[in-house]
C-alpha cells in the first residue's frame, strides 16, 4: 500500500510539474505574440495614415479573423503598442519579458513610473512568482519606494555582516482587521490570522515557526511574540511587535531573546538567530543610540495600518538619492 501512495504522489508530481510547464510556454508565446503586435503597431505608427481609426480597423480586422479573440480591442492594442515602446531599448527587460504574466506586465507599466521601478518590480516578480493581484498590492503599498529607502539607512553592524538584508525600514500591515484601542495581542492574533498577507509584506523566504514561542532560562518561560525562520539567511528570526514608539530597553530583550535561541534552539548548520523590533513609530536617532553597543544582529522597524501615501514616499527618496519626482498621468 504504501508503495502503491507513494507512486500515485509520483504521478501527481509529473502531470502538475508538467501543467506548470505548459502553461509557462503559453505565457512566453503569448508574451512574443504581444511583443511583436507591438512593435508592428509602433512602427505603423511612425507612417502618416496612422491614427485612432487605424487601430479601430486593426481590431475589427483581427476580430473578423478570429471571432472572439480577447484583448485584441482598441484599448488591447494600444497596450501591446506601450508595452513594446516602454521595453524596446531596454536590454534588461527585454531578457526578462516572458517570465512574467501579462497582467503583470500591465500593472508595473501603468503603475510604475521609471525605469528602475519596472526593473525592481519585474525582477521581483521573478523572485517571488506574484500573481497579478499580489504584485498589484505590492505597488499600491509602495514597496519598491520603502525597499529603497531602507536600502539607504544605516544598517547595524551585525546586519552589514550577512549576505543579505530582507528586512524594511517600513512595513505596512493594511490587512489587519483590528479593534480601535488594540492592544499587543491583537496585533499578534491580527497577523497569525492574516499570515499569508504578513509573508507577502515581509517576504517569502521566511517561515513561520510559532507564536509566543517559548525558552525557558533559570526556571522560568520566557515569550517572543513571533518565530520565522529565514531561508536566505539560513538563521531563526525573532519578531518583538510594540503598539507604541520604540523605546531603549527593547533592545536589551532582544539581546536576550537572541541569546536563549543560539544556544537552546540554533543548530549547528544555522547562522546566529536575528531580531525584528516591529513598532508603532520610532526615533531614527534613539535607535542608533539604543543599538550602538549591542553585537546582536537586530533591526528596528515601523509599521504602518494602512496603504502609505506614494506621493510622500517619492518625495523622501527623491531628497535621498536625487531621483528626479515624475507627475502622475493624467
Amino acid at each position: 500500500m504504501k508503495n502503491e501512495i507513494s507512486a500515485t504522489g509520483n504521478l501527481i508530481q509529473i502531470i502538475s510539474q508538467s501543467r506548470q510547464n505548459a502553461l509557462k510556454k503559453v505565457n512566453e508565446e503569448l508574451i512574443q505574440m504581444y511583443w511583436k503586435v507591438g512593435e508592428y503597431l509602433s512602427t505603423e505608427s511612425t507612417k502618416v495614415s496612422f491614427g485612432d481609426a487605424y487601430i479601430d480597423t486593426v481590431a475589427e480586422e483581427v476580430q473578423s479573423a478570429f471571432p472572439g479573440i480577447k484583448g485584441f480591442n482598441r484599448r488591447g492594442l494600444y497596450r501591446m503598442k506601450k508595452f513594446y515602446e516602454t521595453y524596446a531599448d531596454d536590454e534588461f527587460v527585454t531578457t526578462l519579458l516572458s517570465q512574467i504574466s501579462w497582467s503583470n506586465h500591465l500593472a508595473i507599466i501603468s503603475k510604475a513610473k521609471t525605469p528602475e521601478e519596472r526593473h525592481f518590480y519585474i525582477t521581483l516578480c521573478i523572485k517571488e512568482n506574484y500573481s497579478a493581484r499580489e504584485l498589484s498590492r505590492q505597488i499600491d503599498s509602495g514597496y519598491y519606494e520603502r525597499y529603497m529607502l531602507s536600502k539607504e539607512k544605516l544598517l547595524p553592524e551585525p546586519i552589514k555582516g550577512l549576505k543579505e538584508n530582507p528586512f524594511l525600514d517600513s512595513y505596512v500591515i493594511e490587512f489587519l482587521d483590528l479593534p480601535s484601542n488594540f492592544k499587543e495581542p491583537d496585533l499578534r492574533k491580527g497577523l497569525i490570522k492574516n499570515m499569508k498577507d504578513f509573508i507577502l509584506e515581509v517576504g517569502r523566504d521566511f517561515t513561520f515557526i510559532d507564536e509566543e514561542f517559548r525558552v525557558q532560562v533559570g526556571g522560568e518561560d520566557y515569550k517572543i511574540d513571533l518565530l520565522f525562520f529565514h531561508r536566505g539567511l539560513q538563521c531563526l528570526v525573532a519578531f518583538e511587535l510594540k503598539i507604541g514608539k520604540f523605546k531603549p530597553e527593547y533592545i536589551s530583550k532582544m539581546d536576550f531573546y537572541l541569546e536563549a535561541l543560539d544556544r537552546q534552539k540554533k543548530k549547528e548548520n544555522e547562522n546566529p538567530s536575528v531580531g525584528m523590533i516591529l513598532c508603532a513609530s520610532k526615533d531614527d536617532e534613539v535607535v542608533e543610540y539604543a543599538m550602538s553597543r549591542t553585537l546582536s544582529p537586530m533591526m528596528v522597524a515601523e509599521y504602518q495600518l494602512q496603504l502609505p501615501d506614494k506621493n510622500i514616499l517619492q518625495k523622501k527618496l527623491q531628497e535621498l538619492i536625487n531621483m528626479p519626482l515624475l507627475e502622475e498621468d493624467e
